[in-house]
């Protein structure tokens, strides 16, 4: 008799196992990207404003002669005038939180 307890505790313990595996649906959310290309591509202008700042202190420390640093801050500039097309984009090209940001980030580095 112990033998058919046993084998019962077992097979219900593979049914339950089985249920867990093939009948539970995953969460529709499980499947979306947790970081939107907004979110990529603002982390990415803020690297490259990051660089533009450390560029523009590292020539002005003397690090660079003029026509190096006028080619990489030429470089970056590209690179920032991409990201912000993408991120323009991205949003349908109505103004957001993150581009009104960017807009305002320019405006002020183009003025210091």
């Amino acid at each position: 008799m112990p033998s058919v307890w046993l084998g019962l505790a077992c097979g219900m313990t593979l049914f339950v196992t089985m249920a867990c595996i093939f009948w539970v649906r995953p969460d529709a959310s499980d499947d979306a990207p947790h970081r939107s290309k907004l979110d990529e591509l603002l982390d990415r202008r803020d690297a490259v404003y990051e660089n533009m700042r450390d560029l523009r202190f590292e020539y002005h420390a003397g690090k660079f002669s003029e026509k190096d640093f006028e080619e990489m801050k030429h470089s970056l500039e590209t690179e920032a005038a991409g990201l912000l097309a993408e991120m323009d984009r991205a949003t349908g090209g109505a103004p957001t939180a993150a581009t009104r940001q960017t807009a305002e980030t320019t405006v002020r580095g183009s003025v210091g």
